[in-house]
């Protein structure tokens, strides 16, 4: 199984590294090959996620996602999607845009001689406004879960609690609100209070706007089971479990806004490795996401989920750090390194409880031994 489900990645990966050698070299293999691990390492808990969405799916709208939105991940968000921001923020017109990430100023320079922003300078410099809005976008998946009640808790001690208080309703905006203004006030430079503003605004926005979408699509929970042949889950927007057609199609949409938000981290802080955009595309894009689609397919074949039940919950936590951390962003440098480690860490403590918890039951006078002894 995992042969097959990561053939494709395998063989893009080897033709990305030859396309990364023949355009500069060995040295431009190397840089490649990281930034595919690198986006690998910050995306794992994106991948957790989406599988907890995937799984809910048709074949058909599966395999839309493992080939149409493969584009928009490598393509879109990889390659156009930082250009779009740099002929946006900057003032350029698409092709000047084009021609300065292909031709780079002077080392050492941030603008050319006619005043144009490199491409690095342009794109960090709408960093503010993408981590506002990725930010927000995350921050409400991560509330939304933490604020509802369910069968199985990790932390118990917190997130039950935080369970039975999302029954006050709208409670997720109230604090996803408040975090938003305590971040512009506390990191963002006046400014750009603004724009940091109506960015994180619409982050929030979209999320509520495909959740409002799923919840016209919602149905009951033992026609999900009955449909998926597992419980139903709060991850991802509103229990859409119609599985085909238009939901169908909003599921899709929402992973590849999730998918978009999970990238402007790593478009970023790519840049900490090199400033070529067709290295960064081809180790982010055609490597990275390739690898994390895969994932997320594996998962989903192997009932990872399922089995180990914690996970979910890593994940969601991993994805309320990553939100935090971007808001932070917005004026104190965090390293790509603790921004990966982190997500990297509570997942796999999330792993570790469940396989505790799956011996514990596995034991003899616990779990399903107790019962077929009771009875």
């Amino acid at each position: 199984m995992f042969f097959r489900t990561f053939r494709f990645s395998l063989v893009v990966t080897a033709a990305a590294l030859t396309v990364a050698f023949f355009y500069g070299g060995i040295h431009a293999l190397i840089l490649c090959a990281i930034l595919g691990v690198f986006e690998v390492s910050l995306s794992f808990d994106n991948a957790v996620i989406n599988a907890t969405v995937l799984r809910r799916m048709s074949e058909f709208w599966q395999k839309a996602f493992l080939t149409v939105g493969v584009l928009i991940a490598v393509f879109g968000m990889r390659l156009v999607f930082p250009l779009a921001v740099v002929w946006t923020t900057a003032g350029l017109d698409p092709i000047r845009a084009i021609d300065i990430a292909l031709h780079p100023p002077a080392e050492g320079a941030t603008h050319f001689p006619d005043g144009s922003p490199s491409y690095e300078t342009a794109l960090t410099a709408a960093h503010p406004q993408i981590a506002a809005f990725g930010g927000m976008f995350l921050m409400m998946l991560f509330l939304n879960f933490l604020f509802s009640e369910r069968e199985i808790y990790w932390l118990s001690w917190l997130e039950r609690p935080l369970g039975r208080a999302g029954k006050l309703d709208q409670l997720a905006v109230a604090v996803a609100l408040g975090a938003l203004l305590l971040a512009v006030n506390l990191f963002a430079e006046k400014t750009h209070h603004t724009t940091v503003l109506v960015a994180g605004v619409l982050g929030m926005f979209t999320y509520i706007v495909v959740d409002g979408l799923g919840t016209m699509f919602d149905v009951k929970d033992d026609e999900v089971d009955s449909i998926n042949g597992a419980p139903s889950t709060n991850a991802g927007p509103s229990s859409l479990a119609v599985v085909t057609g238009k939901a169908g199609f909003f599921l899709f949409l929402y992973l590849e806004v999730l998918d978009a938000s999970f990238s402007f981290d790593g478009v970023i802080g790519a840049f900490a490795i090199t400033s070529d955009p067709i290295i960064i595309a081809l180790g982010l894009g055609f490597i990275g996401a390739m690898f994390v689609r895969s994932l997320t397919i594996f998962l989903v074949r192997k009932g990872t989920l399922s089995d180990y039940v914690y996970l979910e919950h890593g994940a969601h936590w991993a994805i309320g750090a990553l939100a935090v951390i971007l808001l932070v962003s917005l004026g104190v440098h965090i390293n790509e390194l603790f921004t990966g480690l982190i997500g990297v860490v509570l997942i796999a403590a999330a792993m570790v409880s469940s396989v505790v918890r799956n011996r514990r039951q596995a034991a003899p006078g616990t779990g399903e031994h107790a019962l077929e002894q009771h009875a």
